[in-house]
């Protein structure tokens, strides 16, 4: 989840507030903090909801369900919009992107860009959707989130398009040997991000829940480290911390004493 503005709008990305990632398997994957959902009720008006795809820990019902009145405008990838319409989202407030689809938004220029992924939330459903991720243009910054994926050669094609980012939150978390081609380990989410040629990089993906068997801690703590040895700026926000441009180094290693 990031609550992004730009230009005074608010931009909330992938609104997973629930606290169950596989509410179809016989065995929960919990979040790691409670009470996760009431965090909706605090949030400003919502200009822009953005659903990159439609994994359960990226698309949450209970979440859409709570962010109806609060959202004017929804941007998802292909496909995906069939499951919000049925969860009550106006279909007249929703748009539909595949890669390298452009839109000017509130005067942001926005893209969806590839990501190398995957679709579906059951058996039969299996890339019935697209996923990916989103750039964002002001005339002062350049912002990219990659979405989740694992490391290909589309991130040096999105530098080719858009040259340098000041910031991009890179997918870092949820990765195993076997995944690999559908996540990244830290040291590909710091490739990635030398690959879009972004000034400061930030790893998300890591602190929600559990699922891959890597320690909670391990992928923010190894981006960092492989982030330093490759002399690239990174920092990682305290989760709800507001972090506005030229603010980064106020984000310290909070992680650092939890368990």
């Amino acid at each position: 989840v990031l609550l992004m503005q730009l230009l005074g709008k608010n931009i909330l990305i992938d609104p997973m507030f629930g606290g169950n990632a596989a509410p179809i398997s016989p065995i929960a994957t919990k979040r790691f903090s409670e009470n996760s959902l009431e965090l909706v009720d605090q949030l400003p008006k919502i200009d822009l909801v953005i659903i990159t795809h439609d994994h359960y820990d990226h698309l949450d019902y209970d979440s859409i369900k709570k962010l109806l009145p609060l959202a004017d405008k929804w941007f998802v990838s292909l496909g995906v919009g069939r499951h919000i319409t049925k969860w009550g989202v106006p279909a007249d407030q929703i748009s539909e992107f595949d890669w390298w689809d452009e839109v000017e938004f509130e005067n942001i220029k926005m893209t969806c860009t590839p990501s190398r992924h995957f679709s579906g939330r059951g058996l039969f459903d299996r890339a019935k959707s697209l996923w990916g991720g989103w750039v964002f243009q002001t005339k002062d910054h350049s912002i990219y989130w990659s979405g989740d994926g694992g490391y290909g050669d589309h991130f040096k094609s999105i530098s080719e398009k858009f040259g340098s980012f000041d910031w991009a939150f890179i997918e870092c978390g949820q990765y195993n040997k076997y995944w690999r081609p559908i996540h990244m380990f830290p040291e590909e989410s710091v490739q990635a991000g030398l690959d879009v040629k972004a000034n400061i990089i930030f790893p998300v993906h890591w602190g929600g829940f559990s699922l891959s068997p890597h320690a909670w801690k391990e992928p923010v703590e190894q981006f960092m480290e492989h982030a330093q040895n490759n002399s690239i700026q990174a920092y990682s926000p305290e989760m709800g911390v507001a972090i506005n441009f030229g603010e980064e180094n106020r984000c310290i290693n909070w992680w650092k004493d939890l368990s």
